[in-house]
């Protein structure tokens, strides 16, 4: 009989867990506490709860995060963390700090099913959800590691803003998914707050409703295009969930709150979607739904086709956007020479359409790169 994994249970979850083991409910607090704040993995330690319970706990529980296989610094202070997961396959986390925030950004597949041109994580094909504690278990690793660094001065917590844009569409992996919200908002386990913590979705309608009754936190959503029939091409779930309809779904999202927006994400391709003519497309779109429009420098990878739009072309886009009313931000570039930049994110998946000798061996070559660098990497102390 496999142990049950603590870290991936929210206080309902993780309260139902300790009935079952003819506990009070209470002790899901406690638990909390040690497993998300302190940041115990180990049941001995944990000394307000009973000697019989901790051995209890041994017994049929464990505190286990992802592996860490690899660590990535850039010059920039972007960090990527490259992390085993059940079943021999990799996922990758990303860490940007800023001087009054600090931001992960987190996976939530392995690899991903979407498909979405431009990015890289899509064209390495999907394996598996993530589970809730493969999910928080990134959380829990990066905050464990900052605090024994002590390097987080001049912002009150190691993170502070979670961004689920990592690898993976996370409205496909819905209960593991809001099960990790949960965790992330608990005050009792990392205490962020709902603004500060955001989904990024490609569009899954059904889901966004979903999550409207489930978990409040912001809501990014990959648009990249101002008509159905360039989204269908470069997002193809557009296909299914045309713009209308996702735009409605935003609008039921946001509910009666006027203070409350969602972001719309734009890759900038160059000669794509970056003319003036998307940009006034886009004004006439958004003028009905709440938000605001977050301009994304593309980040290319080995075999795209697309470009990155220059500096000039992304400024007149913005500046068509802002004098059209729309507020509108540049996203900066971070982790590109670690691959840890938006869309660049690939990890060490299978690739079900590629499962062949030539990329087996590939994957032997990335993991020996990823060990010399590890060798290689900056002592963070």
């Amino acid at each position: 009989m496999s142990k049950t994994n603590l870290l991936g249970l929210d206080q309902k979850a993780l309260t139902q867990t300790l009935m079952d083991l003819g506990e009070k409910p209470f002790r899901a607090q406690q638990l909390i506490k040690w497993i998300h704040s302190q940041m115990c993995d180990d049941f001995a330690q944990m000394t307000n709860l009973s000697k019989t319970l901790r051995e209890k706990l041994a017994a049929q529980c464990v505190i286990e995060a992802p592996q860490v296989i690899s660590e990535h610094l850039a010059k920039d202070g972007t960090r990527k963390w490259l992390f085993k997961v059940e079943g021999g396959s990799a996922i990758e986390t990303v860490y940007i700090p800023e001087p009054e925030r600090a931001t992960l950004c987190i996976s939530s597949q392995v690899g991903c099913t979407l498909n979405c041109r431009f990015c890289h994580t899509a064209q390495q094909g999907f394996q598996r959800n993530l589970t809730a504690a493969e999910i928080i278990g990134q959380l829990w690793v990066v905050v464990k590691t900052l605090k024994k660094e002590g390097i987080f001065k001049a912002i009150d917590r190691p993170v502070t803003n979670v961004v689920m844009m990592g690898m993976g569409e996370p409205l496909l992996n819905f209960d593991n998914v809001v099960m990790a919200l949960n965790l992330m908002l608990d005050d009792l386990a990392y205490g962020l707050s709902k603004r500060r913590v955001t989904l990024s979705t490609s569009g899954v309608v059904p889901g966004i409703d979903r999550l409207a009754q489930a978990c409040d936190v912001a809501l990014a959503v990959s648009l990249h295009a101002p008509n159905d029939t360039l989204r269908s091409e470069l997002v193809p779930l557009n296909k299914k969930y045309p713009i209308a309809q996702l735009l409605a779904a935003c609008k039921r999202y946001l509910g009666e709150d006027k203070r409350r927006r969602i972001t719309m994400e734009y890759v900038m391709l160059k000669g794509v979607n970056d003319k003036p003519e998307h940009a006034y497309e886009l004004i006439k779109l958004l003028k009905e739904v709440p938000s605001k429009v977050n301009l994304i420098p593309f980040n290319p990878f080995i075999g795209t086709k697309y470009e990155r739009s220059d500096e000039k072309t992304i400024q007149r886009f913005q500046d068509i956007l802002m004098t059209g009313g729309l507020v509108t931000l540049k996203r900066k570039t971070r982790g590109d020479e670690i691959d840890a930049a938006c869309g660049q994110l690939a990890g060490k998946v299978n690739d079900k359409t590629q499962r062949n000798l030539k990329f087996k061996q590939t994957l032997i070559l990335n993991t020996q790169k990823d060990t010399q660098e590890e060798k290689q990497a900056t002592s963070f102390a």
